[in-house]
């Protein structure tokens, strides 16, 4: 095929004992037997960089591109693999959104979790909820067992109601809730309809004709454009407001965060949110967004327009999963 590898790994559920593997390898594919690496399925995903490194992968790679680097200095990283393998606490979080049936679906937002756990000596253990089968009937035996409720991204109008009854049990039983991007927009539809009395909240992304649009197009667009030129993608800036649990999670009052939306909560309806007590935490510079919204007093009840596990890492949780998990343990 014309390939000709410097290096070749091997995957491997179980170790590879017999050393003649390896020299068989080499000899056929012509590399030499310390290029010949082993890469075996391990307890913790976290754990690969420390065996590619005790069979020298990296020292290999800054050879062969003739790179003067030195040792790799990873202690932080054996100590943070430790923590997750060794964990003394548990936290249970429910996740509850629609695309239930593939767990892939919300890999970052998994892993953010984990990462947060793992750094308060904690496992984390998921429910996946499949918010479509979520009904008053059920609610109270599917969401009693949980610590924490976190509600997802997702687009379209499926299994809403149900993440909206999450969301309303949540505030009323002071249960930790963390809602990204469409659950920030669902607990404000909650807010609306329960709090506020605006009983037929709802979003224009579900109902384009309903008559109280709390959630609608950002400012100056509108259904006429293509999905792709509407969608507000990227690092954006946000000023968190003070004494927040924002500004407490993240120690300072000016970030930069990911996003992939379209809709925002409705400027009209703020004075009506602020006086029934939801606090807007962060707003963008020229004020114009509402780009997260919080119960200050409660432990935590954050709901975010961006998307946090995208900057989360298994040694440096983000901020916001962080202040989540470790109220869920409380």
């Amino acid at each position: 095929m014309g390939i000709h590898p410097d290096v070749i790994v091997l995957r491997s559920d179980e170790p590879i004992e017999d050393e003649g593997i390896f020299r068989k390898i080499a000899l056929f594919c012509n590399v030499s037997p310390e290029c010949v690496i082993e890469n075996r399925t391990l307890e913790c995903l976290y754990e690969a960089p420390l065996m590619l490194e005790q069979s020298n992968l990296s020292g290999i790679v800054c050879r062969r591109l003739g790179l003067d680097c030195p040792p790799p200095q990873l202690e932080d990283w054996r100590a943070m693999t430790q923590r997750l393998k060794n964990p003394t606490r548990q936290v249970t979080i429910g996740l509850v959104g629609k695309y239930m049936q593939l767990h892939d679906a919300y890999l970052s937002v998994a892993e953010a979790l984990r990462h947060a756990a793992g750094a308060l000596g904690a496992s984390v253990t998921l429910h996946w909820i499949d918010s479509e089968h979520l009904t008053k009937d059920n609610l109270e035996q599917t969401l009693a067992p949980l610590d924490g409720i976190l509600v997802p991204g997702g687009f379209g109008s499926r299994g809403v109601e149900g993440m909206i009854l999450a969301a309303q049990y949540a505030r009323e039983r002071h249960i930790p809730y963390f809602g990204v991007c469409l659950g920030m927009q669902i607990a404000v539809i909650e807010y609306a309809r329960h709090v506020c009395g605006i009983t037929q909240a709802n979003s224009g992304e579900f109902d384009e004709l309903c008559r109280d649009k709390v959630i609608d197009f950002m400012p100056g667009q509108s259904d006429d454009v293509d999905k792709g030129g509407t969608l507000r993608l990227g690092s954006c800036p946000c000023e968190i407001a003070p004494g927040t649990t924002m500004a407490r999670c993240y120690g300072t009052l000016s970030i930069r965060e990911r996003h992939r939306h379209r809709y925002e909560l409705n400027n009209d309806y703020r004075e009506a949110l602020t006086a029934a007590g939801l606090t807007l935490s962060g707003l963008s510079p020229d004020a114009r967004l509402v780009e997260t919204v919080e119960l200050t007093e409660e432990a935590f009840f954050v709901g975010v327009q961006y998307h946090p596990e995208f900057k989360s890492r298994p040694n440096r949780p983000h901020p916001l999963f962080l202040g989540f998990v470790e109220a869920s343990l409380k």
